[in-house]
């Protein structure tokens, strides 16, 4: 697993991206739970760090989209 990252969030507690295996990993603050998502590219990962809301940006752009698993 990447070095996640703490991001300011309602719902997200970190995020972290492994541009080798191009696998996002978001680790949710309530449940403490950790997703890994495939295939993500490397400019969605730098969007999701950007977005003024890492929830709705997970849910508009990702979810559903992209492969997951949970950790």
């Amino acid at each position: 697993m990447p070095e996640m990252i703490y991001v300011d969030s309602s719902n997200i507690e970190a995020i972290g991206y492994d541009p080798d295996a191009q696998e996002l990993y978001v680790r949710f603050l309530k449940s403490g739970d950790t997703y890994v998502y495939y295939n993500v590219e490397e400019c969605v990962f730098g969007e999701i760090m950007q977005a003024d809301s890492k929830g709705i940006y997970l849910a508009a752009n990702i979810k559903g989209r992209y492969e997951y698993g949970k950790l």
